[in-house]
């Protein structure tokens, strides 16, 4: 069959449910579907989600996409998948799941954590000795919060040793939808980064070390094989094949996690191009030829799914997921929603009443951790919540106030990662669903004084990763096509007049954090919790 007919089935699969895109072996979008799954919010800091609810939702989104026949099943050579990050799904050996999906909101392996980077001599909270272990081998260090995998399969050990002792695998997300397409139990060199046993130093050569395994007490056998992201798995399962729709010849391709996809998806593949992904959470990244790590504001350079690179990595806790709480619980409640016509009707509303106040909100501030945050802080007891509110204020203030607080929140991390790489980020690539925002595009080119590129299709910039992984692993194109590929639809710059506002709200938002930390500490300390102390 001719390449130009030839067609990758992208598997996005997001905290807010799946995303499931036809997109030719160019990149090229031609149609997609999504669905809904739940998330399960505990009073101890845990969130969660059902693999079960991911399959099924996997399953009808693929067969209603191809049931409308966008092109031929046969056509579909290859599934590429990306997912949410740093979640763990402990299976048995037939890759059954033993309990639900902790995600990476999840905080509960906390004090598990604290107690494996003790030591006596203590630097940032770590003890010095292991902190140097792990950032001369990995280029990072667990988060203290917990919601790194790490933490999870420490939590599960210690308040569920009886899972832990049934676990045949623990498992990512991505690597779990890999195993259920193909029934191969496999990470890649970037996908088990956020478990910090790996040595990456030889980027094409990641390894688990001993040494790190012995240190947090994890056996090997435990943890899938490791496979670069261009690593073509095989075939799918014919019983899937057949559950989905596809033809049982379709190569599945290791893929990559989203913020890894992403990059790709955007069109930021060279070193030092900048991309900013706005949806549930939040990143700033940029490939790198460099492994290195800022262990004070949870920023490293790690394994990329571009082989031979490395990929800046960092997370912002809650980004759309700020504009989906002010709309579900303050501005639409579920009936008013259902008048106003859904989900997707109410984010234009939003747009409406962003343009209608002036930017800076008129100086109400939004702070949006509404979860804590990971970078440039990791801290998962600070709250979020809107600041100098006046009877003055109507709703258009509260909308434009949670954009500019996210912007806020990236500029306060731009200035971290500008340092990490040494040199300023001249333009930034920005996708997700909050990247459809022209009004948030333009909030964040005037906080972060920086042009801002909207690419084509911004909510698809994982998917459209994924697949141009897979279309490279299958020799369609190359990285290097993947920049001209990739499309510009506007370019957003600053605008200067806004300067000043921003300027002083900014200040006066880092102060916000710096004394108001102690409070957050004191109302959210877990030591009530179960969680909150090693048994």
């Amino acid at each position: 069959m001719n390449a130009m007919n030839e067609y990758i089935l992208a598997i996005d699969l997001g905290t807010s449910g799946p995303k499931i895109t036809l997109v030719t072996v160019g990149g090229e979008l031609i149609a997609y579907e999504r669905e809904k799954t739940k998330l399960y919010l505990l009073p101890d800091c845990g969130a969660e989600q059902d693999p079960a609810d991911w399959w099924k939702a996997i399953r009808r989104a693929t067969r209603r996409l191809l049931k409308r026949e966008p092109v031929p099943a046969e056509a579909i050579v290859a599934i590429g998948c990306t997912s949410q990050w740093a979640g763990t799904v402990a299976v048995d050996r037939e890759g059954r799941p033993l309990m639900n999906a902790l995600i990476w909101m999840d905080a509960r392996g906390a004090p598990y954590v604290k107690h494996i980077v003790r030591g006596p001599v203590k630097v940032a909270g770590y003890g010095a000795t292991r902190l140097i272990t792990w950032l001369r081998l990995t280029g990072g260090v667990p988060g203290l919060s917990g919601k790194d995998p790490i933490g999870h399969i420490l939590y599960i050990r210690g308040q569920h040793p009886d899972i832990y002792q049934k676990t045949y695998k623990f498992l990512e997300p991505l690597d779990y939808v890999n195993m259920l397409l193909t029934g191969q139990f496999a990470a890649s060199y970037h996908s088990i980064t956020m478990h910090w046993l790996t040595d990456n130093r030889q980027i094409d050569r990641v390894r688990y070390d001993p040494k790190l395994l012995k240190m947090v007490g994890i056996e090997r056998e435990k943890l899938p094989d490791l496979k670069k992201g261009t690593h073509i798995l095989g075939s799918i399962r014919p019983e899937v094949a057949i559950e989905l729709g596809l033809t049982p010849d379709v190569q599945v391709v290791m893929g990559a996690p989203d913020l890894h996809a992403a990059a790709i998806g955007s069109g930021a593949v060279q070193d030092y191009a900048g991309n900013l992904y706005i949806g549930t959470s939040s990143w700033l990244t940029c490939h790198v030829p460099f492994k290195k790590t800022d262990v004070l504001h949870s920023i490293g350079s790690v394994p990329s799914a571009v082989p031979g690179r490395y990929l800046v990595i960092n997370e912002q806790q809650m980004a759309g997921a700020c504009l989906n709480f002010l709309r579900d619980n303050i501005l639409y409640p579920a009936e008013e929603l259902a008048r106003v016509g859904g989900g997707q009707i109410a984010y234009g509303l939003l747009d409406q009443l962003a343009r209608e106040a002036p930017p800076g909100s008129d100086r109400l501030i939004f702070t949006p951790w509404l979860n804590g945050e990971r970078t440039p802080v990791d801290d998962h007891l600070t709250r979020g919540g809107f600041y100098n509110l006046s009877l003055q204020h109507k709703r258009a203030h509260l909308v434009r106030a949670v954009m500019e607080g996210v912007a806020f929140n990236t500029r306060w991390l731009l200035g971290y990662v500008e340092g990490f790489i040494q040199r300023k980020l001249n333009a930034i690539h920005i996708g997700g669903g909050g990247a459809h925002s022209e009004v948030w595009c333009q909030v964040q080119a005037d906080v972060l004084k920086r042009p801002v590129h909207q690419i084509k299709e911004p909510i698809q910039a994982t998917a459209r990763g994924a697949a141009l992984l897979a279309a490279v692993a299958l020799g369609y194109v190359s990285f290097d096509d993947v920049t001209r590929l990739v499309k510009v639809a506007t370019i957003f710059e600053p605008n200067t007049a806004n300067s000043h506002i921003y300027d002083e709200l900014f200040q006066e938002y880092l102060q916000l954090y710096r004394r108001n930390k102690g409070i957050y500490h004191r109302l959210n300390r877990p030591e009530h919790s179960p969680s909150g102390r090693i048994p």
